[in-house]
């Protein structure tokens, strides 16, 4: 049985992609939103704000499974 302190491969691995998405989303999509806003490019500040939301769902997705991972399901 593995040791409740060590961080496991898949646990590891999702914290490191949690990690990713969520310094993509607090430090640099606004960013890219407000540059497509100030070129006057609707479709892309459309397209930012897609992935941005994808971004959210996939942390979420993330956090479930790594509570599953926690709990050991």
């Amino acid at each position: 049985m593995e040791n409740s302190t060590s961080l496991s491969n898949t646990m590891y691995d999702i914290l490191k992609v949690m990690g990713e998405d969520a310094e993509f989303l607090y430090d640099t999509i606004d960013k890219y939103i407000q540059d497509a806003q100030n070129a006057n490019k609707q479709e892309l500040v459309n397209t930012w704000n897609k992935i941005k939301n994808d971004r959210l769902s996939h942390i979420n997705m993330l956090k479930d499974a790594l509570e599953r991972e926690i709990h050991g399901a």
